[in-house]
């Protein structure tokens, strides 16, 4: 297995006002599955081409296990990518697409054919390497492009939006194939996508990308329960972000006194909380709010709050929420250990 380091990497496409990448430093390591998130236009696909080999940084460096690969060119890097449309050759078969780059490397018929075989199954495609690209439905597409990059027994394996042209229901069975297919592989694997849920079903860890750097790197449930900046907090949808100040452990906000899970530097500070965190109804610690509107979401239902003054909104159960109205008091409980003081106000 392998750990894939990028080191200071800066990129400013010809033409472009800005730079795609501003610096960027990220470690995968060794047998992970790596989700590199963020909105369109952060740097993503372009951080991926540059570690693939199809375009070159104009500063920083990418090793594998620690050995530089920025001076090999793609086929050498022990590095394959799947792109967002599958590319398949069209006049190869299915058999003929997975087995391209290994013949392209010298390998005899009856080995090609010994491990094409297994590679099929192993991605769902039994029966159908005799088959055209065109025959097959997107998902299948999608998997056939995904075992021709497996196929080579990469060091690193690269995902470009794998999912996002296929239906829900495709893509509900792709994001599975990919997790079984890295369980038993073990290879390491980045795969880049815009979608957090996504991100958070797929992956080991999430680096999340915004302005061509990376804004936070951790396990998904890092980005819920400590975002490192306001921005990474309204990413994973945190709404709740009430201002105040720290003293002594405790965090003092215009509806009265909080203590805090954990120690954060005295001062001024914004504390946020999860909207699902907030607790309604009566109970300890429970205090007076107004309920400003309710609105059902399907699985879940936002409710809009007035906590003295602050505003505060909390997702329930639909029957939770069942009979409040707005105008309606209610208890409100902001437990301690869902309260996280932000890093970064910003």
């Amino acid at each position: 297995m392998t750990t894939l380091t990028l080191s200071d990497l800066r990129k400013t496409h010809p033409g472009a006002d800005q730079p795609a990448l501003r610096g960027l430093d990220l470690t995968v390591e060794s047998g992970t599955l790596t989700a590199l998130l963020g909105p369109s236009g952060c740097g993503k696909t372009t951080a991926m081409k540059l570690v693939a080999g199809l375009s070159q940084p104009d500063n920083g460096d990418i090793l594998l296990d620690g050995q530089s690969i920025r001076a090999l060119p793609p086929e050498r890097r022990g590095v394959a990518m799947v792109f967002q449309n599958p590319l398949l050759f069209p006049h190869l078969t299915v058999a003929g697409n997975l087995g391209f780059g290994l013949r392209m490397r010298g390998l005899p018929a009856q080995d090609i054919a010994a491990r094409v075989g297994p590679m099929l199954s192993r991605v769902r495609l039994d029966g159908l390497g005799d088959r055209p690209p065109a025959a097959l439905s997107g998902g299948q597409q999608q998997r056939a492009a995904l075992a021709r990059a497996l196929i080579l027994r990469p060091r690193v394996l690269l995902l470009d939006e794998p999912l996002s042209n296929l239906d829900p229901s495709l893509r509900d069975d792709m994001r599975d194939l990919i997790r079984d297919l890295h369980r038993e592989t073990g290879i390491t694997t980045l795969i880049v996508t815009h979608d957090q849920a996504e991100a958070v079903a797929l992956s080991d860890h999430i680096a999340l990308m915004l302005d061509g750097r990376i804004a936070q790197h951790g396990r998904p449930a890092d980005f819920y329960r400590h975002p490192a900046s306001q921005r990474v907090a309204r990413f994973f949808g945190g709404v709740n972000f009430l201002p105040g100040r720290v003293a002594q452990g405790q965090f003092h906000a215009g509806f009265g006194i909080l203590p805090l899970p954990r120690p954060a530097a005295d001062g001024p500070a914004t504390l946020t909380i999860r909207p699902e965190s907030v607790l309604l109804g009566p109970g300890p610690g429970a205090r007076a709010a107004l309920v400003r509107g309710c609105t059902f979401l399907g699985t879940q239902t936002r409710i809009d709050l007035d906590l003295s003054g602050t505003a505060l909104q909390a997702l329930v159960a639909p029957d939770s929420a069942a009979g409040l109205a707005p105008g309606q008091g209610i208890g409100v409980t902001l437990p301690t250990q869902a309260l996280w003081v932000l890093p970064d106000p910003a």
